[in-house]
């Protein structure tokens, strides 16, 4: 027989409860925050899957190594021109932004 677990959250209502509810200044800091965080995430990967290198991305587009670690590891930290050359001319991908109103 199974236990119910009444006490456990979804990552939702603890955002909620810990950030406050989407819309509040705390909640949409915490939401960009990890959205940048994914991109980094997405750059590191996609990367590796070309077999480079920091050092060698970088190079391609004119960056030291360490930029382009701190933008894997927190992607905020970059302009969108940076992103376009990291992503297209760097990495031979494509960009796609979304704008919600």
């Amino acid at each position: 027989m199974k236990k119910e677990h009444s006490n456990l959250k979804s990552w939702t209502q603890i955002k909620d409860d810990i950030y406050g509810k989407k819309g509040s200044p705390r909640r949409d800091e915490l939401d960009r925050d990890i959205e940048a965080f994914k991109i980094g995430l997405l750059i590191r990967q996609a990367r590796e899957s070309k077999k480079m290198t920091q050092e060698e991305l970088g190079k391609v587009i004119s960056k030291k190594r360490s930029y382009i670690s701190r933008v894997e590891n927190d992607g905020s930290n970059m302009n969108l021109k940076t992103l376009y050359d990291i992503v297209e001319k760097g990495l031979g991908g494509k960009v796609n932004i979304a704008i919600e109103i």
